[in-house]
């Protein structure tokens, strides 16, 4: 990694600004249904406290949009770092002001202090650079540790680094950084990807990408059939982009010339409506009955993707293959996970939808890493450079 690291800084006696994930699902009683966002960041963080390190922790919560809501305060974040850090973690009523600036440099060596949620100050995702001057004066140097807000120029993940330096990566962000890097720099081959979702249109610049460099490209999910429908296949009812034809027409193309293998699913799971009580069918062609919408790809498809994740030595997943919250859609993207887990290759997830579908198939201990920041890691893998890590000081 060519960013400076967290291990390289001396951070004794030092005040730490680290910016972290605690974007945390709560429910009504603002409890923590969720914390694997927070226990994501306990190593990046224990590191600091055992370095001396005074440390200033902040995050966004929710879309609070610009002012203070109780709904989505950090305090129940404080509340279950302390206990997963088996020590106290003290609270700030903000994250800027003169309070919070007296509460940070009260702190002792090895002490934490979590802010209030960032979103409370519109500032924040407008990077006000007067915003990003107040979060920088609360410390000495700065530590990124969310590399799922890394895509977003926002005051606490890159305006901040031009009044606060260095600008170090956390562990988790060192990971992250890491294998992507490796699967967009220098895969191991045969480099196979797994595209799934909704739209193509969600997807256009990582299929762009991965036309440079991916030997094998494995299509699922609704957007199969913006795909298929390009290609003169009848689709039925299932969900298209009409006005995206000529941009798959164009994928299959450059995909033909650069020697790229581009499956489409060759069979479905179709039924006649998108709905748990429908009746789920198996359809032993690439054509769909006018009368029915596909909704998972079949299994002979699931053979064949299996087949060719096999053969891998490195994988990138980003997008189920169906309707897989529902469970009679939900075998195409279950075998797909457990086929990724039993691969010897260097495997990426990323992604809410797919992580969850990992999670779903209990196979996640299978899997080299699992990004926790979708939209960043689609970007990163889009080959688009992200402004929260360009941010941080070169080694």
């Amino acid at each position: 990694m060519s960013k400076l690291s967290i291990r390289d800084l001396d951070l004794k006696r030092k005040r730490v600004f680290m910016r972290v994930d605690f974007n945390v699902p709560l429910n009504d009683a603002l409890e923590i249904t969720d914390d694997t966002r927070i226990q994501a960041s306990v190593p990046s963080i224990k590191l600091a406290v055992e370095k001396g390190a005074r440390l200033i922790l902040a995050s966004h919560l929710g879309r609070p949009k610009g002012k203070p809501n109780p709904k989505m305060s950090l305090k129940p974040a404080a509340t279950r770092l302390a206990k997963l850090l088996g020590k106290p973690v003290a609270f700030a009523p903000d994250c800027v002001g003169a309070e919070v600036e007296a509460m940070a440099k009260a702190l002792k060596d090895g002490d934490a202090l979590l802010l209030e949620n960032l979103r409370f100050h519109a500032e924040e995702e407008k990077n006000v650079p007067e915003f990003s001057k107040q979060l920088a004066a609360l410390a000495e140097v700065y530590v990124n540790d969310a590399f799922g807000s890394a895509h977003r120029a926002h005051s606490s993940t890159e305006g901040i680094t031009k009044f606060l330096s260095p600008a170090a990566a956390g562990l988790l962000m060192e990971k992250e950084i890491e294998y992507l890097g490796k699967a967009v720099e220098n895969p191991a081959r045969p480099y196979v990807a797994i595209v799934g979702g909704a739209k193509v249109s969600d997807k256009i610049e990582l299929l762009q990408n991965l036309l440079k460099f991916a030997n094998s490209i494995l299509i699922g999910g609704a957007m199969a059939y913006t795909f298929l429908k390009a290609k003169g296949v009848a689709v039925g009812l299932s969900k298209t982009e009409d006005d995206k034809l000529d941009l798959a027409k164009e994928l299959l193309v450059g995909a033909e010339r650069g020697g790229v293998k581009l499956l489409l699913p060759a069979d479905h799971i179709v039924a006649e409506k998108l709905d748990a009580s429908a009746a789920a069918e198996t359809v032993n062609a690439a054509a769909i009955p006018a009368n029915r919408m596909g909704l998972d790809i079949g299994p002979a498809t699931c053979v064949a993707y299996a087949a060719e994740i096999a053969k891998a030595k490195t994988i990138v997943w980003n997008g189920p293959m169906g309707v897989f919250e529902i469970e009679q859609f939900a075998r195409g993207t279950m075998e797909i996970a457990r086929a990724v887990a039993a691969s010897s290759a260097v495997s990426e997830v990323g992604g809410g939808d797919s992580v969850a579908a990992v999670h779903k198939a209990g196979v996640e201990d299978n899997i080299s890493h699992i990004s926790p920041g979708g939209g960043a890691s689609l970007e990163f893998l889009s080959g688009l450079t992200l402004p929260g890590v360009a941010a941080l000081t070169e080694k």
